[in-house]
């Protein structure tokens, strides 16, 4: 699983880069984002600009991760979806749960005026 992790102010953005988020990494990408929950990380970002493909199992993960980011008082978005990511999504009503943007500086703005630094 190739995954980059970078601190923007309050938040943690988790760039996948992977062309296909599927079962057989999901194991290890819900470990590591489980890590930095573990070890503070309260408003995360996952950047899914690299994704092509994800499947229901994925989709599951990411739920798994907004329950346990709610659970600590924190919050996840998703940034940077290709148009059939984008559409899997929405079929399953995750957005209607997890906030979805088109552009990194445009999510990290919805977290609200709690990120250090400027732009």
């Amino acid at each position: 699983m190739q995954l980059a992790f970078e601190e923007k102010g309050d938040v943690t953005v988790v760039r996948v880069q992977e062309a296909k988020l599927t079962y057989p990494v999901l194991a290890s990408f819900f470990s590591e984002v489980r890590q930095r929950v573990e070890g503070g990380a309260r408003q995360v970002l996952i950047d899914l600009g690299a994704v092509g493909y994800l499947d229901s199992a994925s989709i599951g993960c990411l739920m798994d991760v907004h329950r346990l980011l709610q659970e600590k008082g924190g919050a996840l978005r998703l940034s940077g979806l290709q148009p059939r990511v984008e559409t899997m999504i929405s079929m399953t009503g995750v957005h209607k749960i997890v906030p979805l943007h088109r552009a990194e500086e445009e999510a990290l703005a919805a977290f609200g005026g709690r990120r250090g630094g400027g732009r």
